[in-house]
């Protein structure tokens, strides 16, 4: 049974000459810098487009959702301007799928999970613990005044 890197299938022979010339320092080196970049804000998003263009509906609908809670200042990576960002995100999180979302470097999950948090009101709860006050909360104090 071969390796898979970046979708090509590999012997093992080939595997070990590939390893030999550096392919797998280049895997471990976008691993660490992913793990430093989930890091790097309270909440990092890896989607399809940007926060202002998201180029599919599960990206968009984590961007809404964010927007939704008042969630403005997060780091977002463009998996689409980089194939090896968007396969080695994959691998970091043994997550398949993009959308990802981290909230301080913890892997939360994709668009579905991201939802059913926002759903069951566990969002305003993790935001809270990133020190982030959901606008939701907001909304609700004002319907509830009858304002």
């Amino acid at each position: 049974m071969g390796a898979t890197l970046s979708g090509f299938r590999m012997s093992r022979s080939s595997f070990r000459r590939c390893s030999s010339a550096g392919v797998l320092g280049s895997i471990s080196d976008l691993q660490k810098d992913l793990g430093e970049m989930v890091k790097k804000d309270k909440v990092v998003v890896f989607i399809k487009g940007t926060p202002a263009q998201p180029m599919c509906g599960f990206s968009n609908a984590v961007v809404q959702i964010l927007r939704m809670h008042g969630v403005d200042q997060y780091a977002s990576y463009n998996v689409l301007e980089d194939q090896e960002l968007r396969e080695g995100v994959k691998v970091f999180s043994n997550w398949p799928t993009i959308p990802q979302v981290y909230f301080n470097g913890e892997f939360v999950g994709g668009c579905d999970i991201l939802l059913q948090m926002h759903q069951n009101g566990d969002l305003v709860d993790e935001l809270k613990k990133l020190g982030i006050r959901s606008a939701l909360l907001d909304k609700r104090k004002n319907q509830d005044s009858g304002n």
